[in-house]
């Protein structure tokens, strides 16, 4: 009797491992040919995330399955009076269960993917409570380097709740080498039987002394601790929303009305000042919504005021707390080019956060609709902030999604904000070709993190686009936690972690994007529509984000369409170095601007240099 029930807890010890416990019930040729699969597994799963958690999924959801199936054959065999807890019924239900438990887990790997986060993190909790508990009820032997296990346990615990994502990098690292290791101890249980056989369905392990034991508590103490430590460290540069991007109770449903400002004094050029300001502007639905934006002028008056700049800033990424104005330096963090000539200059600028970043609501990254009408009406709002001293000129200058924005600016003007007259448009870098920049992205290192940014905008603005659809199971937890961080935050570092990854994977699509609502939504936000005010488009012919021979095909689109385009190309210059202050588009960039303040004649025709 003993020895069954010593059976018995031991399977339900291996439910969730099912192939150790079978494999010790097998001939010695087949668990070599496991140990050595195991291993060219194990070794190809260390460093394919992606990968590793499917599997991971799988083996977890067939073992239990498996596991469920032993239930209902030992309840076929059960004979004579029983406990009611062993009786034959409560096997049957117990199988049933367990294998309902693994289908799902297997089939409904999206879920699993959540679910293991949460056994994780709370076996870490539970395991280092139980240690603590048996420290403080042990003998001494034992008692220090359970009260170190423990603490370590609960200290890991609280890491998974904060990392989710590097937890599944974690936990599918450490099940490819579990797997290399299973491998080996297949191979090497062979090896030992032959000169030694072992009883039969035996697992097979080792005991540590107590020196040992020990020495490795202080080490898992001392791991946890430093990632406690690296945790804070990363998560203390992260910038903290403040009520001055809450939305009023009723926000006026008229755009472009500016809600309130205050004085800005955060990384201001030399020789100006500044203002935050909340304006209503219009969301892609149609909806009044408000946004936050900076206007920035000279500290010197011009007669007649300061013509406007309006910066539509590249990408700083997608969650709320991403606004520039929430950053350490509002203009660099989105590329903005040229600061002190600009304000040399005499020209003002207006640089918009875009709804969604600073304020509620999602931001309409790469969608051009949300984009124009956040920068239009950022201009309309800034007019009203007397102090400014504001003319009614406007150039719209933009960059990489900025540049995506400005296009888009200058087509919805004269519909949208006919009152916002417009004497140029200037897209460097624009991310104008929406489908062939997302399927592109799996191909840049890194490219995932940008990638999330365009699902889970596109997911949370339109209805017919589901998140799950487009994103693998395996990596939809650490796509959502991507779209959370900001660029120049430090924790951007676990994004590039993740995302060099799982692009050194599967990747984290799980469809074609050009494909079904997603496709036919990018389609929408390609920017083809005409543009008024006289286009000058600058692309680096090095930049390796937005390919040179996308624009050019983009270009080439709207010249055929009748469009007046003044594209220029610069070699050597990539998606960054573009509009560094070296580049050789900045003294053409102000020269142009110059000449459309002047009231000069643009080109009238599409041209290429």
């Amino acid at each position: 009797m003993g020895e069954s029930q010593g059976t018995k807890a031991g399977e339900t010890r291996y439910r969730a491992r099912a192939l150790p416990f079978l494999a010790s019930k097998w001939p010695a040729r087949v668990r070599v040919l496991i140990g050595v699969a195991a291993i060219v597994l194990g070794v190809l799963l260390v460093s394919r995330p992606s990968s590793s958690l499917q599997t991971l999924t799988a083996y977890t959801g067939v073992s239990l399955a498996l596991s469920g199936v032993g239930d209902l054959l030992d309840a076929r065999g059960m004979t004579g009076r029983r406990p009611a807890f062993e009786s034959p019924w409560v096997h049957r239900v117990l199988g049933g269960f367990w294998i309902c438990a693994g289908i799902l887990i297997a089939l409904w790997r999206g879920l699993a993917m959540d679910v293991l986060i949460v056994v994780v993190g709370v076996s870490l909790a539970l395991s280092g409570g139980l240690r603590i508990v048996r420290a403080l009820r042990g003998g001494t032997d034992s008692r220090a380097a359970s009260a170190l296990l423990g603490v370590s346990d609960i200290v890991f615990s609280s890491l998974v709740w904060w990392w989710p994502d590097v937890t599944l990098l974690l936990v599918a690292a450490l099940f490819g080498v579990r797997t290399v290791r299973f491998g080996i101890s297949q191979l090497t249980q062979v090896f030992q039987e032959r000169r030694q056989p072992r009883p039969r369905g035996a697992v097979g392990g080792w005991r540590a002394g107590r020196w040992p034991r020990l020495l490795g508590a202080v080490a898992a103490l001392a791991l946890a601790l430093g990632c406690a430590g690296v945790g804070v460290q990363l998560r203390s540069g992260s910038p903290a929303l403040e009520p001055f991007y809450t939305a009023p109770a009723d926000v006026p449903a008229q755009p472009g009305r500016l809600v309130h400002s205050e004085p800005f004094d955060r990384a201001v050029p030399t020789g100006a000042r500044a203002w935050r300001i909340l304006y209503t502007t219009t969301n892609t639905a149609g909806s009044p919504v408000v946004a936050s934006g900076l206007v920035i002028v000279p500290v010197a008056s011009v007669p007649g005021g300061h013509k406007v700049i309006a910066w539509a800033h590249g990408t700083t990424g997608y969650a709320r707390d991403c606004a520039p104005t929430l950053l350490t330096d509002p203009l660099g963090s989105g590329a903005f080019p040229s600061r002190d000539a600009v304000i040399a200059n005499g020209w003002a600028i207006v640089s918009t956060d875009y709804a969604g970043m600073g304020t509620s609501g999602p931001q309409p990254y790469i969608i051009g609709e949300g984009e124009g009408r956040s920068v239009l009406d950022s201009v309309r709002a800034a007019r009203q902030l007397t102090e400014a001293q504001l003319n009614s000129e406007t150039v719209v200058w933009g960059h990489s999604q900025g540049g995506h924005a400005a296009l888009w600016s200058g087509q919805i003007a004269p519909a949208y904000a006919p009152d916002v007259r417009l004497d140029g448009v200037v897209a460097m870098a624009p991310a104008s070709d929406t489908i062939g920049l997302v399927r592109s992205l799996p191909s840049l290192k890194g490219g995932s993190a940008l990638a999330a940014f365009v699902i889970a905008a596109y997911s949370a603005t339109y209805p017919d686009v589901n998140f799950n659809s487009y994103v693998l199971p395996s990596a939809r937890t650490m796509v959502r936690e991507m779209a959370t961080r900001c660029r120049s935050n430090p924790d951007e570092f676990v994004s590039i972690l993740t995302a060099l990854s799982l692009d050194n994977d599967q990747g984290i699509l799980a469809a074609d994007p050009a494909q079904g609502p997603l496709g036919a939504k990018l389609r929408e936000n390609i920017p083809t529509g005409h543009t008024e005010a006289p286009l000058l488009l600058a692309q680096g012919l090095a930049d390796q984000l937005i390919r040179p021979d996308m624009q050019s095909a983009y270009v080439s689109s709207l010249c055929a369409a009748g469009e007046h385009v003044d594209y220029r190309q610069f070699a050597g210059r990539d998606h960054l170095s573009l509009v560094a202050d070296t580049s050789p588009l900045m003294p053409q960039l102000l020269s142009w601007t110059t000449d459309r303040f002047a009231g000069k004649p643009s080109q009238a025709s599409c041209t290429r240099s």
